[in-house]
């Protein structure tokens, strides 16, 4: 039998296997099921900014020393915060991952207001980052991660970004 897993724990997972040790980034409640698999496997580091631009410029500064960076941050005006970092990443071509809380599937791209929702997210992360993708079901999620690394590490490299709405993170895939 499979051993069936959340989104969060599958995520950290992937990292692992991507030999990634340090994460930095801002806790939200738009990105536990994430933190909190980090947090409970202990393989990775988790690095706590005090904001979200912080968090990626220490993943780009990360990225071009030691390979892959890894940035956590919420979602609307978080993912927000991160955009000038996303794009100094860009013009330095370094290979970092970006991973975002997005509000729950239900409420995407609705323009609701719901607790920390910004409009048109994906399209701000695709204009500040190499490439953007959105997980929208548990069973892609694995895939996407994969490929948004590949893309991160391939010439030219540059930052990817990853949106999760809430409620992909905390399913089973």
């Amino acid at each position: 039998m499979t051993e069936r897993v959340n989104v969060g724990e599958a995520i950290a997972r992937v990292l692992e296997a991507h030999q990634v040790d340090s994460i930095y980034g801002v806790i939200s409640i738009h990105n536990l099921p994430i933190a909190d698999a980090v947090g409970r496997r202990e393989k990775i580091r988790f690095v706590a900014a005090r904001g979200e631009a912080g968090a990626v410029t220490m993943a780009d500064g990360h990225s071009r020393f030691k390979g892959l960076g890894v940035a956590l941050t919420s979602t609307g005006a978080g993912a927000g915060n991160a955009v000038g970092s996303l794009i100094e990443a860009m013009n330095a071509g370094s290979p970092v991952l970006h991973l975002t809380g997005q509000v729950e599937r239900e409420y995407l791209d609705r323009d609701a207001s719901f607790i920390h929702e910004t409009k048109d997210q994906l399209t701000f992360l695709r204009a500040s980052s190499k490439a953007a993708f959105r997980i929208t079901s548990p069973d892609n999620a694995v895939g996407v991660i994969r490929e948004a690394i590949r893309v991160a590490t391939t010439v030219p490299m540059g930052p990817v970004s990853v949106e999760l709405p809430i409620d992909v993170q905390s399913s089973r895939n």
